[in-house]
C-alpha cells in the first residue's frame, strides 16, 4: 500500500499493526489505548480529520444502490459511488 499516514481509531492500536505501517514508510496517527504501558504521542490535528472521510462513507450508505450493492458489476457500482459523490460535492441530496 503507497500510503504516507496510517489514520485508524483506538481498536487498530496494537503493535503488529503500528510496526506493519512503519514498515511500509508510513507515519502512525493512531491514539493509544488508555490500557497502554507507554502512551506513544500522534498528531490530533490530523487525527481530527478522520471524520471526514467517515462521513463521507456514512452520506454513501445512505443511498440505496450504493449500500445494497445493486450493481450488477464492479465497473457499475463505481460508477454509482462516483456520481453519488458528485452529488455529496454539489450538496445535492
Amino acid at each position: 500500500m503507497d500510503a504516507h499516514y496510517l489514520l485508524a481509531d483506538r481498536g487498530y492500536d496494537s503493535n503488529a499493526i503500528i510496526e506493519q505501517a512503519e514498515k511500509q514508510g508510513m507515519k502512525v496517527v493512531i491514539p493509544p489505548k488508555k490500557n497502554r504501558k507507554t502512551q506513544r504521542s500522534y498528531d490530533k490535528e490530523l487525527y481530527k480529520l478522520r471524520h471526514l472521510v467517515e462521513n463521507a462513507f456514512l452520506h454513501l450508505k445512505r443511498w440505496r444502490g450504493i449500500a445494497t450493492k445493486y450493481a450488477k458489476n464492479t465497473s457499475s457500482f463505481l460508477a454509482a459511488v462516483q456520481i453519488r459523490c458528485i452529488a455529496l460535492g454539489t450538496n445535492i441530496s
